[in-house]
């Protein structure tokens, strides 16, 4: 697997938004039967292999079993989870770089927070949908996680059933200074970035377009949101209030099930 990033398998819609409603209706927890209840599971036939089994309940399964860092070692903490990111990636297409960051903002997550009990395949879930894990449209992900080109959202003009949200950072973050748009891997727009954002690569700045920054900043965004990812009602919350829709839910939900038995979505 490249260090610099490969193309996952399917292609994704445009980015979305973190923090910024979305004009759909709202459904209160546990009334999507089929979400929250465990289901049978659906088949994936892959060539040379048997059919894999993907689950369909929630919370998805949670993968590969994250081994102990020290998550206060000088440098990018990522970079230790290479040998456990490699053999995941190359079966799931996710590049290598940004699978050692969703270990390693699970990992801090769990040692600092181990109430929310978030899995790694939740985060690869909501960057799968987001940005391809920091591939669409051509960006490539560096191996200190830098996702090159910036990946921007639409502008948030209350069109296409986007919220309207004027500019809150003078276009310092997202490049434009009359309305806000969603930045980088996680799609974060500036108002929640500047909330949760935090530097995780070692460099000392934390930054949107950085997988590992953005990975632990949606790892926070989501614990707080949710509280007890390990429960059905705390992890559809969780995500529910990254993206107010049932639908991206549901997408979430179906990426990181496929991810938990190493299967490409």
């Amino acid at each position: 697997m490249n260090r610099k990033g490969s193309t996952v398998r399917r292609s994704v819609r445009s980015p979305r938004t973190v923090g910024a409603r979305r004009r759909t209706r709202t459904l209160a927890p546990l009334v999507v039967a089929p979400l929250v209840a465990v289901m049978a599971s659906a088949c994936i036939d892959l060539p040379g292999r048997e059919s894999v089994p993907i689950p369909e309940g929630v919370p998805p399964g949670p993968g590969a079993a994250v081994p102990y860092l020290d998550i206060n070692a000088p440098g990018r903490t990522a970079d230790r989870l290479e040998a456990w990111a490699q053999p995941i990636a190359s079966s799931t297409g996710i590049p290598l770089t940004s699978m050692e960051a969703y270990g390693n903002a699970a990992e801090i997550q769990r040692q600092q927070h181990p109430e929310c009990g978030l899995a790694w395949t939740t985060l690869a879930g909501v960057a799968g949908v987001e940005s391809k894990h920091g591939t669409y449209r051509g960006s490539t992900v560096a191996a200190n996680g830098d996702v090159r080109p910036p990946i921007r959202g639409v502008l948030l003009d209350g069109t296409a059933g986007n919220a309207k949200i004027a500019d809150t950072d003078g276009g310092t973050l997202d490049g434009d200074s009359t309305l806000d748009r969603a930045m980088g891997p996680f799609q974060f727009i500036p108002e929640t970035w500047k909330r949760y954002g935090v530097d995780a690569n070692g460099d000392g700045v934390a930054s949107p377009d950085n997988i590992d920054d953005a990975a632990l900043s949606a790892a926070r965004y989501l614990c707080v949101s949710g509280g007890d990812l390990t429960t059905p009602q705390g992890w559809e919350k969780a995500v529910m209030v990254y993206n107010n829709s049932m639908k991206y839910v549901l997408d979430v939900r179906d990426h990181a099930n496929a991810y938990s038995v190493d299967v490409a979505f």
